[in-house]
């Protein structure tokens, strides 16, 4: 959890009870959220945002790897754990990411992703709409997830897998942390986003490295820093 200087940091419970008052709301509130919150005209609305890049290196050949990202109902459950996963219909998945939070102020992101087919050694998971998730969350964040990866063969028994993710979250704050400076707010918001990303996928990266290699029965590469 990030910190700021006492002067500017309100108290935790004054925060948890304002998101506790807004969220309840009256049903003429809920109105208002039914469409998505990177569309609302709403100053309480936070947008935060980051982009990161890095590899995967498969001491195998492109064709293995290929065919070990294409039956992701194996390996994405195993490898997102402990985040809980959930299928949705032949490509998708419902899962929660931990909880993000700011000032006090926290939620725990569920989001639904869909892993598309590959097309010509490029896979892209973007998010979509999921029916049937935590509706009382549903006006208070929205989060838009795209990565794509892409093979690189240098080497026969060598495969480099190249991710990008560019990942936005809108988050509807309470009343209270807009007394705060909107550039310290926005500043915090984007270290934490950052943070939470580097933890996740440098674990899932490393998961999904370790896991391909023990279903081929290779010995896997040490784990390497990460590029951001």
């Amino acid at each position: 959890m990030l910190s700021s200087s006492p002067p500017l940091n309100p108290p935790a419970e004054a925060l948890a009870s304002g998101h506790r008052a807004e969220a309840s709301g009256s049903p003429g509130d809920a109105a208002t959220t039914t469409k998505p919150l990177r569309d609302a005209d709403d100053p309480r609305v936070g947008r935060y945002a980051s982009s990161f890049a890095d590899l995967m290196e498969m001491r195998a050949a492109a064709e293995d790897v290929e065919r070990y990202l294409d039956r992701h109902e194996g390996w994405f459950r195993r490898c997102a754990a402990p985040m809980p996963v959930e299928p949705l219909g032949h490509n998708g998945y419902r899962l929660t990411l931990g909880r993000f939070g700011n000032f006090g102020f926290e939620v725990e992101p569920t989001i639904a992703l869909e892993l598309l087919p590959q097309s010509a050694g490029v896979y892209r998971i973007i998010t979509v709409p999921s029916a049937g998730g935590e509706g009382s969350l549903d006006g208070l964040y929205d989060v838009e997830f795209n990565a794509a990866l892409q093979l690189d063969q240098p080497e026969a028994d060598l495969t480099l897998v190249r991710w990008q993710l560019d990942l936005s979250v809108w988050i509807r704050l309470p009343g209270v942390i807009t007394l705060l400076p909107a550039s310290l707010v926005q500043s915090s918001g984007e270290h934490l986003l950052r943070q939470i990303v580097r933890q996740i996928s440098r674990r899932l990266t490393w998961k999904v490295q370790e896991d391909f290699h023990a279903t081929y029965g290779l010995d896997c590469p040490p784990r390497r820093r990460a590029q951001f």
